[in-house]
Order: structure tokens, then C-alpha cells, then sequence
């Protein structure tokens, strides 16, 4: 059938849909879901009519906001440091709200590893099925790989032959760690020589007799197969088995034959489509959706070659142990899975409008995610995702209580579209945007019966700081911005407003990633203040890092932590004052010096991480830094140094020849960090490749950019490369 657009199919010629899509929708997703196609359908011109308008309204909003913002900032020099001036100004506008009655949130159905269970999350692109597989199956790591392959007990070996003197610091290391997390009366596990299972319970023994655990509740159980055994704890709620093969490599070299020691570490991860992909396509879009999909049915598989073997990775099924009773259960063997939507500011080419325009791909993320995660609620047995019948949504990049709950009225439409219970879907709410964080409690309040998540994020946060004040004055540098007072209360805000909306028992709260992916050292040393800070979970950047965090959870009771900070918390209004504490250098000068460093690694950052995106669609990968240190990048990372460029270029601290210079070159080392890369592409070429073009549009453009979002840049680009206007 011939449409006014090519490749689309109109329904009922309201809404037209991308032939790719529909074949998807029709062919997986509707017989996959146990829905009808008409179901679908309808459901999206629903969606697509009753929310479009309010889409474009909430953008404008913001907008016009931003505006009066830039408006006060121009006429109150003399006072933008007054508080409570500033604070009146934001109150008549509508930025910030008063706040109302105290409340305690009531989501139900919340599944045991978001209630009961802090610990390590994992955050990676769907896209990508091996990567999602292999986030997916960590939900146990093996502390003895953790430790013998990083920095974590010293540097790392550099020979690939078996290291029996690492082996034995990686054991002794971990029989310390048992002795704190698994104490013995009077005795440390080095000191052991025996361990059985008889009558199904756990027996130990030193020279000269048997020995006992200080809680008999510590042991859980075990499961025997052939020479291995198994044994299972449970410490602060989080699993530790410890693998017993006395004919094994590790085995050997220890008295009691201990080969492994597994840790529970990523007990969830939020499989993401938006900060780490680079969609833009829609055939990308459909490849990360049918990865999501397959992910909920359990059928996702991923087959590579590695050293010149071919592998399949697919997901695990559930481990089963014995309880010291003899009777046989079953261990969750993955991690519960979050999918990440896109914000209210992006707009899909997959669906259109009857003028043409696109749709928000908010809007098509809400229904199909759903519909997909109903093969997972309607599944009656097999690999299960969510226990407790509920789905859950991590939405971003919301700006304040209005657009919650906006987010919150899709849902219950989606909700009524494909006919299930109100609020089986929950959300996870990402305080990443300077409205949101003022408004945290009433953004809260909005969606209180679906709450499961809420946490912070310096990249993105900073990134909203800098644009909203930009008119402000230069913003201090990066470095300095961490210790920053708006940054400290930020941080507290979002522990002590979720513990006094009672999210103990009931919601994860959160703190951000750890990008040195290499740096497991300095992980191990610094991340443990985000469990001492009250959060349950906390982003990490791999499997492996997951097992090392997990550490953490076992040397801090994040419960008692919770509680103990809940009975004194700090004033909200105080955390507000130091909030609204603008991070610019207010006259402090800098050296030319220290100014052509900060151009130089941000521009460096920029490049690195956009190459790869618009060149070969790659949304999150490791990049090296501008001192050749591997960081985890993705377009958070992006907007925060493209604003402090563009806000330092606005007030004259760097010149457009100084920024033009320092790309120039940075696309130079950027270029050798990728010499001999597979796909690579050069910046450094005549005349400038799309990618270096898109960096510096995002510096040079930043303050005209919808709230500093690199995406409008980054998509225009990216989509003139898919469709051949321009080479790579």
C-alpha cells in the first residue's frame, strides 16, 4: 500500500509506521506478548494523539523556564548570590514548588533484589546482546578472578603464565575477608584444615577438632557434583559460595581445597536504551527492542569467536542448592532486570504523525518495553525475569514533578492498552536534572505507588548546572566541581528525601558510576563511601567490578547504615540553599595554563567518545582518556565536557581559535589511541570528518542546545552517515 511517506504504513491514516517495525511488532512482539496486532496498534495511535501535543508543551516548558532563568540572571547581577531571593524567584516562576504534606510511598510487588538486597548495578547497552547476556548472568562473580586479574591486592601480573604466588595472595586475601564476613569462634579460616558436609550440615575443623561458625544462620546449604562442592551463606542478605575441589588447579594450593570463592554481586542491572546506544537508525532501534524481548522470553543468544574458538552465550538458568533440612531450592542464578527508556526530548523517526512529524520515542519506548516484558509475566515457567508480576522502567532526564507525572499517565495508559493491573509497572526515577533535584520529594510523590528506584549522577547533573547558569559566570573546573557545595548536598538530598519517603524495604537508592574501568584499586578504596553514604546500590562498570564493589555490602550493613541517618536527617530546606549555590569561579583567576588543560582534556573526551558514536554507532565503550587511562564513556560523559566548554567560551576564558587549535590537536592523539582500531576512521583528515564536526558543534552550539542534550547534534550526524549524505 502506497503511503506519503516512503517505507511507512499508515493506520486508519492517522499515524504511519515504519515498515521494519510493524514486521517486528507483528511477526515477535505481538505472538511473543500474547497480544493482538490490533491491540498494538491501537494502542500506539493512542499514545502517539493523546500524548504528542503534551510531548511538545513539557519541551517548551522547559524552555521558557530556561528563559526567565536567563532573564533574572541578566537583571539581578548585584544579587544572584542571594539565596533566598533567588530561591523567591525560582517559586514564582514555577521552578521550584512548595512541598507538601510528608507521605511514605506504598509500591507493591517489589521483587526481593530491589527490596531486600544492596548491592552492586550494573548499567549496559541492549544493543549489544553479548554484553546485555553477560550483565545479565552476573549476578555471581568469582572473587578469586576478581582479585587475581586487577589491581585490587597490587598490580597485576604481567606474565599469562599461571601465577602460583598471586594465587596464594588472592587466598589468603579472601580467607581474611571470610574471617569478617563469616567469622569462626576463636579461629580464622586459615587455620582450618577440614570442611564437610554430614547429614546435610556444614562441619568444620582445625588440628585439633571441629570448630563452629559465631551464627550457625550464616550457612544456607549446598549442592554436590561429583568432586565439586558447593556451599552457600548468606551475610547482610547477599550470597557467598564457597567451591570446594581439592583436585583442582586453585584447589591444590589450599589446605582445605577451597577452588573458588563466588560472591552475589550485579543483583540487578538496568539493560539501557539510552545513554550508552546510539539508536538513531531504525533498524539499530529494532536490533536493541528484539534484544530487550528476547531477553524477557529467554531465548536471547550471542555467538563470537574468541582466540580462534567460536562460543554461544545465552542466559543461565537457576542454581539449586540443599538446606541443612535435606530439602532441595533454588538460588537465583541472573540479575533482576531494569530496562532504561529515553527521555521526554527525543523524537523517533519510526512513527510519524499525519503532518510528518515524529513522534517522541518516550512514548514508543513506554508500550513496546511493555509489551515485550509481558513475555516474562505471562511465561509459566523457564527463566523468569520479575517473581512478583512487575516490570521495571528506569525513566531519565526528567525536569521536575510535572514531567513525572507525565511520565506516570503514559504508563497507566500503556497499562490500560495492554489490559494489565495499575502500577504493574515501576519506575525508576533518575534525579539527574537541577529541577528534579529541588523537586525531589513532590517528583517522588507523583509516582508513590510505583517508586522502585531513585539516584544520582555528578555527569549529567553537572552537565544541567552548568546550562542552567551558564549566564552565571565561568563555572569552576571539573575537578573542583566534585567537592563542591551544591554537589555534597546533592548527593545527601537524594539519600535523606528517599529514606524519608520511605524507600527502606521498599526502593533502591542510588549512586552513579565508576568510569576507570582499569582502576579497580582505587574503585575498591573509594567506592565503599557510597554504601557508608546510605545507598543500596551503586553503578559499576562490569562484571567483574560488581565482584569487587560486592565486597562493600558485606563490610557495611546498608540497613543499619539507612536507618541510622533516617532518625537525623538533614533539613531538606538546608539541602535546598546549598543546592541552588551556583559552582562558578566568581572571580578567581586561572592560568592560561590551567585553561588550555581543561580545553584540551574535554576536548580530548569529546572526540574520543564521538568518533566512535557517529562513525560506527557504538553508544558506550572504553576510551582512553587524555593521560591514556581507559575510562567507561557514554553521552553523559559528552555533555558535561562539551557544556564546560561551551560555558567557558561564552564568557571569553577560551577563544574560538584556542578551541579550534586544541581539537586540532586532540584529534591528533586521538587518532594514534585508535591506530590500528578495526573501523576506525581518522579525524585528523581533510577536509574534517562528520565526527569532528559534531564535536565541535556541540561546544560551539552548546548554549543553544534543548538543556545542554548533545543529541541533537550527535543524531543529525550519526542519520547523515546511515543514509549515505555523508561518508564517515
Amino acid at each position: 500500500m502506497k503511503t506519503k511517506f516512503k517505507d511507512y504504513w499508515h493506520y486508519n491514516e492517522e499515524i504511519y509506521i515504519h515498515e521494519e517495525f510493524v514486521r517486528f511488532v507483528e511477526d515477535d512482539l505481538a505472538p511473543q506478548a500474547q497480544i493482538s496486532k490490533k491491540t498494538f496498534w491501537d494502542g500506539l495511535k493512542r499514545l502517539a494523539i493523546k500524548f504528542s501535543k503534551e510531548n511538545e508543551r513539557i519541551l517548551l516548558r522547559r524552555k521558557e523556564l530556561q528563559n526567565q532563568i536567563n532573564t533574572w540572571y541578566f537583571n539581578n547581577r548585584s544579587s544572584i548570590r542571594d539565596i533566598q531571593k533567588y530561591k523567591k524567584f525560582l517559586k514564582n516562576i514555577g521552578y521550584l514548588i512548595d512541598q507538601g504534606a510528608d507521605f511514605r510511598i506504598d509500591t507493591t510487588n517489589i521483587d526481593d533484589e530491589i527490596s531486600k538486597k544492596p548491592a552492586p548495578q550494573l548499567v549496559v547497552p541492549v544493543d549489544n546482546a553479548r554484553f546485555a547476556i553477560n550483565a545479565a548472568n552476573a549476578r555471581w562473580g568469582s572473587l578469586y578472578d576478581a582479585l587475581y586479574s586487577t589491581d585490587v591486592i597490587g598490580s597485576v601480573a604481567q606474565n599469562t603464565d599461571f601465577d602460583h604466588e598471586r594465587a596464594n595472595q588472592v587466598i589468603s586475601w579472601t580467607k581474611s575477608l571470610l574471617d569478617e564476613v563469616l567469622p569462626i569462634r576463636s579461629h580464622s579460616w586459615s587455620d582450618l584444615t577440614a570442611i564437610k558436609i554430614e547429614n546435610h550440615e556444614l562441619h568444620l575443623y582445625d588440628n585439633l577438632g571441629e570448630v563452629f561458625l559465631e551464627s550457625k544462620d550464616l550457612y544456607q546449604g549446598y549442592n554436590l557434583n561429583e568432586q565439586l562442592l558447593e556451599i552457600l551463606f548468606y551475610h547482610n542478605n547477599l550470597g557467598i559460595i564457597l567451591a570446594v575441589n581439592k583436585s583442582s588447579k586453585i584447589g591444590k594450593l589450599d589446605q582445605l581445597g577451597i577452588s573458588d570463592v563466588i560472591f552475589e554481586s550485579a543483583v540487578t542491572t538496568i539493560m539501557d536504551l539510552e545513554d550508552s546506544v546510539a539508536t538513531v537508525g531504525v533498524n539499530e532501534k529494532l536490533v536493541a527492542y528484539k534484544n530487550w524481548l528476547t531477553l524477557m522470553t529467554g531465548e536471547i543468544t550471542s555467538s563470537f569467536k574468541k582466540n580462534g574458538k567460536n562460543f554461544t552465550r545465552s542466559l543461565k538458568m537457576d542454581r539449586f542448592f540443599i538446606s541443612p533440612m535435606g530439602k532441595s531450592f533454588e538460588v537465583r542464578n541472573r540479575s533482576l532486570m531494569f530496562v532504561r527508556n529515553v527521555g521526554h526530548h527525543i523524537m523517533t523517526p519510526i512513527v510519524k504523525l499525519n503532518d510528518g512529524s515524529e513522534i517522541g520515542e518516550g512514548l514508543l519506548d513506554a508500550l513496546v518495553t511493555t509489551a515485550c516484558s509481558l513475555a516474562d509475566l505471562r511465561k509459566k515457567g523457564g527463566i523468569k525475569n520479575s517473581l512478583r508480576g512487575s516490570i521495571y522502567v528506569v525513566k531519565p532526564k526528567m525536569h521536575g514533578p510535572d514531567e513525572v507525572t507525565f511520565t506516570n499517565d503514559i504508563f497507566k495508559e500503556v497499562e490500560d492498552i495492554l489490559n494489565i493491573p495499575r502500577n504493574t509497572v515501576k519506575i525508576g526515577l533518575m534525579d539527574e536534572e537541577r529541577r528534579t533535584s529541588l523537586n525531589l520529594e513532590e517528583c517522588i510523590r507523583r509516582i508513590k505507588s510505583r517508586v522502585v528506584f531513585i539516584n544520582t549522577g555528578f555527569l549529567d547533573r553537572t552537565g544541567d548546572e552548568i546550562f542552567t547558569s551558564t549566564l552565571v559566570g565561568p563555572m569552576i573546573e571539573r575537578n573542583e566541581m566534585k567537592s563542591a557545595d551544591w554537589l555534597q548536598a546533592y548527593e545527601k538530598n537524594n539519600v535523606d528525601v528517599g529514606l524519608k519517603c520511605g524507600l527502606i524495604g521498599r526502593a533502591q537508592i542510588g549512586k552513579g558510576m565508576w568510569a576507570a574501568t582499569e582502576q579497580m584499586s582505587n574503585m575498591f578504596a573509594q567506592k565503599i563511601g557510597h554504601v557508608h553514604s546510605g545507598a543500596s546500590c551503586s553503578w559499576v562498570p562490569s562484571p567483574v567490578a560488581a565482584t569487587v564493589h560486592a565486597v562493600h555490602y558485606h563490610r557495611a550493613d546498608v540497613r543499619q547504615i539507612q536507618k541510622k541517618i533516617a532518625q537525623s536527617p538533614e533539613s531538606t530546606e538546608i539541602h535546598k540553599n546549598q543546592l541552588l549555590k551556583i559552582p562558578a569561579l566568581w572571580g578567581k583567576n586561572l592560568s592560561k595554563e590551567e585553561i588550555l588543560g581543561e580545553l584540551e582534556n574535554n576536548a580530548q573526551g569529546i572526540l574520543g567518545y564521538v568518533v566512535r558514536w557517529i562513525n560506527q554507532g557504538v553508544g558506550c565503550s572504553k576510551v582512553l582518556d587524555i593521560y591514556d587511562v581507559y575510562l567507561m564513556e557514554d553521552r553523559a560523559t559528552c555533555r558535561i565536557a562539551s557544556q564546560y566548554l561551551a560555558n567557558w567560551f561564552h564568557h571569553g576564558l577560551i577563544s574560538r581559535q584556542e578551541i579550534l587549535d586544541a581539537f586540532e590537536k586532540m584529534a591528533l592523539k586521538v587518532d594514534k589511541q585508535n591506530a590500528g582500531a578495526m573501523g576506525y576512521n581518522k579525524l585528523s583528515t581533510n577536509p574534517r570528518p562528520p565526527a569532528f564536526l559534531a564535536a565541535l558543534e556541540l561546544v560551539f552550539e552548546g548554549q543553544n542546545q534543548s538543556c545542554g542534550y548533545i543529541e541533537e547534534t550527535m543524531f543529525k550526524y550519526r542519520r547523515q552517515i546511515l543514509s549515505g549524505i555523508i561518508e564517515s
